[in-house]
């Protein structure tokens, strides 16, 4: 497997980038450690966000091992061919193909065969089964084929996919139950996911990515939130996921899955120590903050009437930049973050109601003032 690792600077800009197998390895540790061990891109890492983009590779063996239980798969020819690569989250029925009709004839897609395929199969004589069968298969771009409701491959259809080591299953599935599931799950195995380097909890209800340069105090802060009973989803790394193409979904690696990194304490496992209720697997990501060390230099905004927005995988998601510093409670900032987001999704907005009572307060004083104005001299009396 493989990671590509981005370092944006900002706007969008982004540079650096390497790839190999050495970050498969590192991808899961510190982003210090991660730093130390690659020097090609160890650059300013201190002033930029960054993250990891996974390139993704699924062979018909990691599709089997995974969901062969809950698809009820079992392999009856081509072993040698698991090795196959799976290029879309797609699956189809030969149908017209055969016939004989290829025309825009799809092979790189899951083939299923179902009652109606096998029962048209059967009523062809053999040497017609290998022409028609032998024109579908021989592009050698069919990841595997599976078979629906148990039936019996025909010995045609056993013989062309040892032949050119084409993956052979059967499934106790009905065949639109089975293409259903097989593309449900492909789809998610196919979304677009990336790894980004923050501290990822749970606040009421609310999916608190937390981002920040290294040491800002970011596991500091989720160890404060779960203290006070919210959740821990991941730390260090947390894997990102587009989920139906419309919302984003962040969990934690299996190694790292329910620890934590604290400087001068070292690893500990959140649900040890604080019980299976602290933590959870995934939760869709509803917020983004940044922690940054206070700047007196830079303004902040003080009122948050204007929502500010950030990208990931395509999809807007809220941000906040919140600055820290000794004596600001951060962990009471981060809930209540969190509690104005849960406010603003019920279509309350404080800063706005404050804006418009602001408006209608100086418009109404104006007003009084300019009717003052007009007023003649002694005409109150």
């Amino acid at each position: 497997m493989h990671y590509e690792l981005i370092l944006d600077f900002g706007h969008g800009q982004r540079q650096g980038h390497g790839q190999g197998n050495e970050f498969a390895v590192i991808a899961f540790l510190s982003v210090n450690s991660l730093f130390s061990l690659s020097k090609k891109v160890a650059i300013g890492y201190q002033r930029c966000d960054y993250y990891f983009r996974q390139t993704f590779m699924y062979s018909v063996q990691e599709f089997y091992e995974k969901h062969s239980e809950s698809l009820g798969l079992e392999l009856v020819a081509g072993e040698k061919g698991m090795n196959r690569k799976i290029k879309v989250p797609e699956a189809h029925r030969p149908g017209l193909s055969l016939t004989g009709f290829l025309k825009s004839h799809a092979g790189k897609r899951l083939l299923i065969f179902g009652k109606v395929e096998i029962e048209y199969l059967r009523d062809l004589d053999s040497e017609t089964r290998i022409e028609r069968l032998d024109k579908i298969l021989k592009n050698q771009q069919t990841p595997a084929v599976i078979v629906a409701r148990r039936y019996r491959p025909s010995k045609e259809l056993f013989s062309l996919c040892g032949t050119y080591n084409i993956p052979l299953f059967r499934s106790n599935m009905t065949t639109m139950n089975l293409i259903s599931k097989l593309i449900m799950l492909l789809t998610a195995e196919f979304s677009p996911s990336i790894n980004y380097h923050g501290t990822f909890v749970e606040v009421f209800g609310v999916g608190v990515l937390i981002q920040g340069d290294s040491s800002v105090g970011k596991s500091e802060a989720a160890l404060g939130l779960i203290e006070r009973g919210h959740r821990l989803i991941s730390d260090d790394i947390v894997k990102v996921r587009k989920r139906e193409g419309s919302y984003i979904e962040g969990f934690g690696a299996e190694v790292t899955r329910h620890h934590m990194e604290i400087r001068g304490i070292g690893i500990i496992n959140v649900a040890h120590l604080y019980g299976a209720v602290c933590v959870r697997d995934n939760k869709s990501i509803d917020i983004v903050v940044k922690l940054e060390a206070w700047d007196d230099q830079n303004f902040y905004d003080r009122i948050g009437a204007e929502d500010k927005f950030c990208d990931i995988l395509n999809v807007k998601i809220p941000y906040h930049v919140l600055p820290v510093k000794p004596g600001r409670d951060v962990v009471l900032l981060l809930e209540t973050i969190a509690l104005n987001h849960r406010l603003k999704g019920m279509g309350y907005n404080s800063a706005k109601e404050f804006k418009t009572k602001l408006l209608e307060l100086t418009s109404g004083r104006k007003r009084k003032h300019d009717l003052l104005k007009k007023e003649p001299l002694g005409s109150h009396k």
